[in-house]
């Protein structure tokens, strides 16, 4: 099946959207391993400011939580959403009525926040909203999870990349995520990103310092594990080079789960870890690093799912 095609031929009759190919009759009301079935489901909709700067600006992101999310991660700190089931069902029609709902609010750009367990209808939802007026870049904020032939079946519809990239080890990438093919699959999802940026033209700003196109990836370091985050640095340094800006996160917060199981991911991320990572990333040459100073926590960077920006009239007929 080319890739066209993964997207728009019954692609939830046994969905292959995700590397896991959990096979599972979506359109027949069965979850997949994201948890979802093919009724598109939003958990909020709403202005964000604590993305990098050039995607947050001072403006805001124009930012759209999905409901569901085929890793799991021990660690989440939006498990409401991505596993609990959280959000409102929303047709096609709706969806692309909050995207310009938010340009209309002065947003810098939409952000989809692991959205392409929906992806069809986030490729025909930005169609629809494109055609309606919206002018702004399409941002893709994703685990990294993914396949190459879904990315490059949204060369047109995304323009910029903010993509994890969580692990290089597959024997950790299993524990915390059961999802031991994490580092290759990033990895292969990493690169086709990267060539359908430079297809269409490479990084690009605009002159208020928005990324208009390009990819971003970010790693958040984890307690105990800076020797993989230093491995996951080199990894993205051997497919990106300087072709990608780097994020690099300190904002690891124990969620309850970790705190009731103890062990290093019950404590938070320590200077000394997080300086290590910084300097190898120096070493390594990347020119472009975005990092967080002082001690953050990441749960003063996750909005409340209240399903905000959710409801409303839809824009033109029904679609599901």
């Amino acid at each position: 099946m080319g890739e066209k095609d993964l997207l728009s031929k019954d692609p939830y009759a046994a969905c292959a959207l995700c590397p896991r190919r959990c096979g599972a009759r979506r359109a027949q009301g069965r979850s997949g391993r994201c948890g979802m079935t093919s009724e598109l489901r939003v958990a909020r909709s709403a202005l964000h400011f604590w993305e990098e700067p050039p995607i947050s600006g001072e403006a805001g992101s124009g930012t759209i939580f999905f409901s569901g999310c085929p890793l799991g991660c021990v660690y989440c700190q939006n498990h409401e959403i991505s596993g609990g089931g959280f959000g409102l069902p929303v047709t096609t029609a709706r969806l692309a009525e909050m995207m310009l709902e938010l340009q209309g609010a002065g947003a810098l750009n939409i952000n989809l926040v692991t959205a392409l367990h929906f992806a069809p209808q986030v490729r025909e939802a930005v169609a629809l909203a494109r055609e309606a007026g919206l002018g702004l870049p399409i941002v893709c904020n994703t685990s990294g999870y993914e396949l190459p032939e879904v990315v490059r079946a949204l060369a047109g519809t995304v323009d910029v990349w903010l993509t994890d990239f969580k692990y290089a080890s597959s024997s950790l990438a299993g524990e915390l995520s059961a999802a031991p093919d994490y580092p290759d699959a990033a990895a292969s999802a990493l690169a086709a990103m990267l060539e359908g940026v430079a297809a269409a033209g490479g990084r690009a700003l605009g002159d208020d310092g928005r990324m208009l196109r390009g990819v971003i990836v970010r790693h958040l370091v984890l307690p105990g594990h800076v020797d993989d985050t230093c491995a996951v640095l080199d990894r993205v340094w051997e497919i990106a080079g300087n072709g990608a800006d780097l994020s690099l996160m300190n904002q690891y917060t124990p969620n309850d789960r970790c705190r009731r199981e103890g062990g290093e991911l019950a404590r938070g991320v320590t200077e000394e870890e997080y300086e290590l990572a910084l300097c190898h990333a120096d070493d390594l040459g990347f020119e472009r690093i975005w990092w967080q100073e002082g001690g953050t926590v990441s749960e003063s960077f996750v909005p409340a799912f209240d399903a905000t920006g959710v409801r409303g009239p839809e824009l033109g007929a029904s679609r599901s």
